[in-house]
């Protein structure tokens, strides 16, 4: 049987009526997308269809983002390839005050639960006092992205840090309104919308993947660098991308051949303790963010912001001989992984 034109899919309807044909066109051209998800237009659109147009927009604002990741990707769009999403990482904290936004974990469970994904596994990230949850699709557990979403314990931390983190987050607002809400409920219940309710809801679920906390405070942003850079990283960047991933065939000889052309790519590439996952990343972008100095003026620093990774998963097998990818991920090569945002560049 041959595939549905691209344009003439759904997921096509759903992007082009959001971002606009160029934009829609610009993601096709770039992500690989599985043939099982351009399906014929209906009158509700299924999760799976709005989960993956989510997910299509995060990965163009990760490289928005990242300079060297859009460098990569699209040197690998001039030799014929497209980027296989594998997952995209944010972090998220627990606080005596987040504002509007549920604390931690909840400000992105109740937005990737009505859209299909489920926490496969959790993966403890003892070093860095957080966990991390990894976020799978039911429908397409192998062809849409995951979402690794990490925790920070500010409980684990000093009096003086978590007062810090109360005056960075606690001006967060909640980008997804009571409707939107709403349609999440629906979603949840029903496992589809009607085209203009997807239509209304996807451009606010991209909206959370971003800052939603005013300006921090100077003083209170070294406090968090004292005892955590993962803090100090929310503090500037929010719940944006912390990374994008593209899943490769051999992550060791990519890395290789990158470092070769004097790409920053990682020293290292972390290994799983199976050995079946294999990880590596360019360094984070140094990007400049504002600061409120004491006296009230606005101050600004140079610091890390988001990065681009790979990864290589293997091709396991299961009872009766049946195949399915490696999704899972590994605490030490998370650990390892998010050395990526911690050097500091002066200013």
């Amino acid at each position: 049987m041959t595939a549905l034109d691209p344009r003439h899919s759904q997921l096509w309807q759903l992007l082009d009526a959001t971002i606009g044909t160029p934009a829609t066109q610009t993601l096709f051209d770039m992500i690989h997308v599985d043939d099982a998800l351009l399906t014929a237009p209906v009158a509700s659109v299924p999760r799976v269809l709005i989960a993956q147009a989510m997910n299509m927009q995060l990965f163009a604002k990760n490289l928005d983002a990242v300079p060297e990741g859009k460098r990569y990707v699209n040197a690998k769009l001039a030799a014929g390839e497209k980027v296989v999403f594998d997952h995209g990482a944010l972090r998220t904290v627990t606080a005596a005050d987040t504002g509007a936004l549920p604390q931690g974990e909840a400000a992105f469970k109740r937005i990737l639960e009505p859209l299909g994904f489920a926490v496969a596994a959790v993966y403890p990230l003892a070093r860095l006092k957080m966990t991390g949850r990894a976020y799978c699709h039911q429908d397409a557990p192998e062809t849409v992205a995951q979402f690794f979403v990490s925790e920070l314990h500010v409980d684990q931390f000093s009096p003086a840090f978590a007062k810090a983190v109360d005056a960075v987050v606690s001006s967060s607002r909640d980008p997804l309104d009571d409707e939107h809400q709403a349609l999440l409920a629906r979603l949840a219940a029903q496992r589809a919308l009607p085209l203009n309710e997807a239509f209304k809801l996807l451009p606010a679920l991209v909206a959370c993947f971003a800052v939603q906390h005013d300006t921090p405070p100077l003083a209170a942003y070294e406090t968090l660098l004292a005892e955590s850079a993962e803090m100090a990283w929310i503090a500037t960047e929010g719940n944006s991308f912390n990374h994008a991933t593209d899943r490769v065939p051999d992550v060791i000889a990519l890395a290789e051949q990158l470092r070769a052309q004097g790409a920053p790519i990682k020293d290292k590439v972390e290994i799983s303790s199976a050995g079946s996952v294999r990880q590596t990343a360019f360094k984070a972008a140094m990007v400049e963010r504002a600061f409120k100095a004491a006296d009230g003026s606005v101050v600004k620093k140079v610091v890390p912001g988001s990065f681009y990774e790979f990864i290589s998963r293997d091709w396991l097998t299961g009872e009766g001989g049946t195949r399915h990818l490696d999704l899972r991920f590994d605490s030490g090569n998370a650990q390892g992984i998010f050395k990526m945002t911690a050097a500091q560049a002066p200013g």
